[in-house]
């Protein structure tokens, strides 16, 4: 069977940079770029005239930065996935673009291969964060109006039955599935099974944002 064509859409203020994201991706054969932009501002139009799968989205851009289309897009009915492009230590406002529901990000050095195998992923429902840098990630920025997030996060966690907060709290800690499944004596199918339904549940996008809210219940522990 053919695989299907990945339609891509990159948006970023650099020219050079979108020239070498449309070289690399343009040689991988299920992957298609339908288009570019050089800032948000435009990017609900191109939604609606390219169909793209996935965003590749830069935060710091004139005119609408990547931030505000990201939150933007996301609220579409069928959204593209976004992934978000960053230089990681710079960008500390890239937790504000996975609150909003981006499959997560790339870094902007990040190996050719690495990025088109991205693009696979997030199409495929699999976020573009490995578990420790997700942990490493939500540690390391300081929220505003804690105390406030918190409550509401745990409000929403007490929804959960005991098995699905159990997992929710792995998934938070930063374990694959297979190491859930190892430490809560259960196969890798039913934590599976666990997490969509999770996801379901708490109308989640992925299971980034399932770590962020078990964050900001506070039942993390350092």
């Amino acid at each position: 069977m053919a695989r299907m064509t990945i339609r891509v859409l990159i948006v970023d203020d650099d020219p050079l940079l979108r020239a070498g994201l449309k070289l690399m991706l343009g040689g991988a054969e299920d992957i298609r770029v339908v288009g570019e932009a050089g800032d948000g501002t435009g990017v609900q139009g191109l939604i609606d005239r390219l169909a793209p799968d996935v965003i590749l989205m830069d935060i710091r851009m004139p005119g609408t930065d990547g931030l505000t289309a990201t939150e933007t897009v996301r609220r579409r009915p069928g959204a593209p996935e976004v992934v978000i492009l960053t230089t990681f230590d710079a960008d500390e406002h890239v937790l504000r673009a996975l609150r909003a529901g981006a499959a997560g990000f790339v870094l902007k050095d990040t190996p050719p291969a690495e990025i088109v195998e991205s693009v696979r992923r997030v199409v495929a429902g699999q976020p573009v964060l490995s578990p420790a840098v997700t942990k490493r990630l939500i540690t390391r920025v300081a929220d505003a109006g804690q105390d406030h997030r918190k409550t509401k996060a745990a409000a929403r966690i007490a929804e959960l039955n005991d098995r699905e907060r159990e997992i929710a709290v792995a998934v938070g800690e930063g374990k694959s599935n297979a190491e859930i499944s190892a430490t809560l004596y259960l196969s890798v199918p039913t934590v599976k099974t666990h997490v969509s339904r999770i996801l379901t549940k708490l109308d989640l996008n992925n299971r980034v944002q399932i770590a962020l809210l078990v964050h900001d219940a506070g039942l993390l522990h350092d």
